[in-house]
């Protein structure tokens, strides 16, 4: 009898804690922890016996740190840690620990989405597979952020092998020799600048070499290819290259991620080495989230009207459907002089919002609670009942400044609820 009080007591406690709840969307956290950081590994060739070279990047938005204001500066802190793991994950080979400050004059400057600081430390490690942790962790805040991942140290001591790539996101000349401003998130306008890349070569002694290069969509097909010949001296040869659309040749290269391949043959053309590079294709305005355009464009229900979606997809060709689809949303830009178009980027947050909260037997942006959050915006409150002993679950959302509420019950107990009532009339019009 004393477990069923207790159980009973349990469930009406929870019953209390789910009816107060608090709308967390659109709040920022106090260090801004809402962006990831990039990072990178890339195997190089050492001349330390058995070991290879692996840089690792490390790359921090400025949007992912708090910054300070001291006297006439903003000042940001934070440490990094890069811990480096055996196969099993039982052992700690090495660990590296550093700490990175960041200044800036300018408050937009600290909350400006383009702004970053990399930092770069090298490991040397013998040829096989690791269990590499980074982490970063803000000073001011205290907040925390990692990643963990198992990374294969490549034997780089063949007669012909070669690096990873590193892809380039500018390249500049000082005093004679480049340098490289490496482009860590992967985030590639293909169609504005191509694709850079630098990487290496090594020979064990002179030979004339084909070096190949191929763009991958998700199916693995090629898109793009190119062949080049290079003179390899014995010892390491240093490669930079663009891939870049011209005038004379269209390279089908959409939204979302691709693989760039770059194959070595040797003088004989009989042995060869090869490597990849995943990169996530992007275009100027439109927002991060976005990587497939038809599934994008399919997104439009809740904003577009039949006749406007009917014109996007009827386009002859991708580059025509890319072309009306962002034509479509520059006309809905509230600030046509700007970068940024707001309700552009917010349409899709809302989408990506509803996916990580509201997906179940389909995607969260169709469900029905999906389809609310999207036309309306985060409600002003949201009363969950899940635990109700004489009801199935149901929530209640609440939008005061339209003077609405919108009932949703779960009628499976699987988490599926439904609108009790569809909107309709005036209720079904986006709202910014």
């Amino acid at each position: 009898m004393k477990v069923l009080i207790y159980l009973f007591g349990f469930l009406i406690c929870l019953q209390s804690l789910s009816a107060q709840i608090e709308n967390e969307y659109g709040k920022k956290p106090a260090a801004n922890f809402d962006t990831k950081y990039y990072q990178d590994f890339l195997n190089f060739s050492s001349d330390k016996e058995n070991k290879t070279r692996v840089d690792i990047y490390v790359q921090v938005p400025y949007t992912t740190i708090q910054f300070v204001k001291i006297s006439a500066a903003f000042e940001a802190a934070y440490s990094v840690t890069v811990s480096v793991f055996d196969e099993d994950k039982e052992k700690l080979l090495v660990e590296k620990s550093w700490k990175e400050k960041v200044d800036t004059k300018e408050f937009d400057q600290t909350i400006s989405k383009s702004n970053y600081n990399l930092s770069l430390r090298s490991f040397y490690l013998v040829p096989g597979k690791y269990f590499i942790r980074t982490s970063i962790e803000d000073e001011d805040s205290k907040r925390s952020l990692s990643s963990e991942n198992m990374y294969t140290v490549r034997d780089l001591s063949g007669n012909i092998s070669i690096s990873d790539i590193l892809l380039v996101n500018k390249l500049t000349q000082v005093k004679g020799s480049n340098k490289i401003l490496p482009n860590i998130s992967r985030n590639v306008n293909f169609e504005k600048d191509g694709i850079t890349m630098f990487f290496e070569v090594y020979s064990k002694y002179p030979q004339n070499a084909e070096i190949q290069f191929q763009v991958k969509d998700g199916a693995g097909n090629a898109v793009y290819t190119k062949t080049i010949d290079k003179y390899l001296d014995s010892g390491s040869v240093q490669i930079i290259d663009t891939i870049k659309t011209d005038t004379s040749e269209h390279i089908a290269i959409g939204l979302g991620k691709y693989i760039l391949n770059v194959t070595v043959f040797d003088s004989t053309k009989e042995n060869n080495v090869s490597t990849d590079k995943i990169f996530i294709s992007r275009w100027a305005g439109v927002p991060a989230i976005i990587d497939n355009l038809d599934k994008a464009i399919s997104q439009l229900i809740y904003i577009a009207t039949p006749g406007e979606l009917s014109y996007i997809e009827e386009a002859s060709d991708q580059k025509g459907k890319i072309k009306r689809y962002l034509e479509f949303w520059k006309k809905k830009d509230p600030t046509p002089n700007t970068e940024e178009n707001e309700i552009f980027n917010e349409y899709y947050r809302r989408i990506a919002y509803a996916n990580a909260n509201f997906s179940q037997y389909i995607e969260g942006w169709r469900s029905d609670r999906g389809m609310v959050f999207i036309l309306l915006g985060s409600p002003n409150n949201v009363d969950r009942h899940p635990f109700d002993l004489e009801s199935k679950p149901y929530e209640i959302w609440y939008y005061y400044d339209l003077n609405r509420n919108y009932v949703f019950i779960d009628e499976t107990g699987f988490g599926d609820y439904r609108l009790t009532t569809p909107l309709y009339g005036d209720d079904y019009r986006y709202r910014n």
